[in-house]
Formats: structure tokens, C-alpha cells, sequence
């Protein structure tokens, strides 16, 4: 299992209120089997125009190439509970969200994916994403343990987070996969005693 407690990266501000899982990742793009292209499409319509060519989006500009923080406003990832939003954006490089607020269901699929959703106030995220607009170049720290993010290594604020989903993530536990396999002996044994399974 993979504990997460810290993520360290450059961030990207991504502006604006309400914006849904069909912004992030465009119901035209639900269709393919895999998650494996899914970097290809976050903000897939906001980002290019009809012939294809780059509108200036944020995640397209080279000052926030390689990106692993976002930075958002609002009930980011409302709307449906597709669970493409939060997989375009990890393919794309996102390793950690930060925002005034989000839509549960979004932010608990963030956390089976081990993205930590974190939030700030309105006024400390106007702080944030106007400081990473200016000085593109800065390295954050998100601490899960401390619950505080450093930007060029000294503290810079306080963050909230669901205690839950802050403790599946430094647990390890956030990882279904990597939980069952954890304890795949164990599951044997109880399989092994269940008539319905073994009585086959």
C-alpha cells in the first residue's frame, strides 16, 4: 500500500467558480474503454477551439509545464460523478488539488486516486493563485501530517482537509487495490471457509 503524506511540484490556477466534470473532461470523451489517454482531455473545450488550436488555457502555458498542484475556486468538480474528471487530471500530471471548495463525490474520487483535496479561504486562494501567476517557477510542499503548505521551503499557510479521506491517504488505505492485495492471505483463508465458495 502506498502512503501518501507529502506532495511536491509546481502549481497551475485554474479560475472560476462551479466548474463541472463535463468542463474538466467532456462527455464525448466517456466512450473509451481505458483511462490510458485520459491526459489528453482535461479541459479539453476550454483549452482548444474548433480547429483545434490552443485557446491559452492555463494547462497549455510552458511557465506551468509539469505542474503537480491545482489550484481552484468553488465547489470545483460538480455536476456528474464521472470518475474521468479526477483521472484526466491525474494523467495530465495533477498530484494534488487545493480550492475554496469541492463537490463531495469529486473529492472522494480524487481520494481513491490518492489526489489529496485540500481547502484554503477565498481570500488565501486569490493569495495563491495570483502568487503562482507572478512566479510561476515556485516549488510547493503539500503536507498531509502538518496539514500546511510550503511554497519555496518555508511554511506558507494552513489548509483544511476531511479528516477521513486526509487519513486514507496517509494510511495507505485510500488504495483498494493495494489494500486487498495487502491482504490477500487473509482473504484466502475466510474464502476457503464460505460453502458458496469453496463448495464448489
Amino acid at each position: 500500500m502506498s502512503k501518501i503524506t507529502q506532495i511536491e511540484g509546481k502549481a497551475v490556477p485554474v479560475e472560476g467558480n462551479d466548474i463541472d466534470t463535463d468542463r474538466i473532461i467532456p462527455a464525448r470523451y466517456l466512450k473509451e474503454i481505458t483511462f490510458t489517454n485520459m491526459g489528453k482531455y482535461p479541459f479539453y473545450d476550454e483549452r482548444f477551439d474548433a480547429e483545434g488550436k490552443p485557446k491559452g488555457h492555463p494547462f497549455d502555458l510552458p511557465q506551468f509545464s509539469g505542474a503537480h498542484i491545482l489550484f481552484v475556486n468553488q465547489n470545483f468538480g460538480c455536476g456528474s460523478s464521472r470518475e474521468h474528471a479526477p483521472q484526466a487530471l491525474m494523467r495530465w500530471g495533477i498530484r494534488a488539488i487545493i480550492g475554496e471548495s469541492f463537490a463531495e463525490i469529486f473529492a472522494g474520487n480524487c481520494t481513491m486516486l490518492g489526489i489529496p483535496t485540500a481547502t484554503v479561504s477565498q481570500d488565501e486562494m486569490r493569495k495563491l493563485q495570483s502568487l503562482v501567476k507572478a512566479k510561476p517557477e515556485i516549488q510547493f510542499t503539500l503536507d498531509l501530517e502538518k496539514k500546511t503548505l510550503l511554497s519555496g521551503g518555508k511554511e506558507h499557510l494552513r489548509f483544511d482537509i476531511h479528516e477521513s479521506k486526509r487519513n486514507a491517504l496517509v494510511n495507505g488505505t485510500w488504495d483498494s487495490t493495494g489494500l486487498l492485495l495487502a491482504n490477500a492471505a487473509k482473504t484466502a483463508e475466510v474464502a476457503r471457509k464460505l460453502p458458496y465458495v469453496a463448495g464448489f
